[in-house]
């Protein structure tokens, strides 16, 4: 199947820990609303997107070799698990980033590059869609979960610049994890909305 996920290339790069001088940059309080009110409407975004869906709208596949919404849907909650994991057990145990690394230049190529669905990648096995949470509300449910915990822990971790992890994007500290959390669901908000605009999508 030609699924496509930013995520499955994280997998590659799990283990993986990137440089190693001590940084003494800081999370701002401008830097968490910022990521917050981006969680928030990302997950407003996927709630609104899916808003109302038939059976039928919700597995309508464009061609065999793509994803129903449903599959979309089941992909971000289950990619949410994995990356929010991920930060929390691999990053912020890294090494510590570069002194004085442009941590705004990379935030803002975390932003631009995640969402941009010029670039499709296959998505690894763990992260393609099974019907893991049984339905389509079931997924949407984990979700909503998923991400009060992804933003619980954006309010309370600390050292979020303390530790970097070698990504596709380059060496990502624990707070651009977490924009690339919410970048990856509006990425596949993007792809469910294409899946809405093809022709024979289901009216009803």
């Amino acid at each position: 199947m030609k699924t496509k996920s930013l995520a499955g290339v994280l997998i590659a790069f799990a283990m993986m820990a990137g440089a190693a001088a001590a940084s003494a940059q800081e999370v701002t309080q401008a830097d968490r609303e910022r990521a917050l009110q981006y969680l928030e409407t990302t997950k407003k975004n996927v709630l609104e997107a899916t808003k109302g869906l038939s059976e039928a709208q919700w597995n309508f596949k464009p061609a065999p070799d793509r994803w129903s919404v449903a599959q979309v849907v089941e992909h971000i909650a289950a990619a949410e698990d994995f990356l929010l994991t991920l930060d929390k057990e691999k990053v912020m145990m890294a090494p510590a980033g570069e002194t004085g690394r442009d941590v705004k230049k990379t935030d803002d190529g975390v932003l631009a590059m995640v969402p941009d669905r010029t670039n499709k990648l296959q998505a690894p096995e763990p992260l393609v869609p099974t019907n893991r949470f049984g339905s389509p509300d079931g997924s949407i449910k984990h979700f909503v979960e998923s991400r009060a915990t992804t933003e619980s822990f954006l309010k309370s971790a600390t050292g979020m610049r303390d530790h970097v992890m070698d990504s596709p994007m380059g060496k990502l500290d624990a707070y651009e994890f977490v924009l690339l959390i919410a970048a990856h669901s509006e990425r596949h908000t993007k792809q469910i909305n294409e899946v809405k605009a093809d022709p024979n999508f289901p009216k009803k």
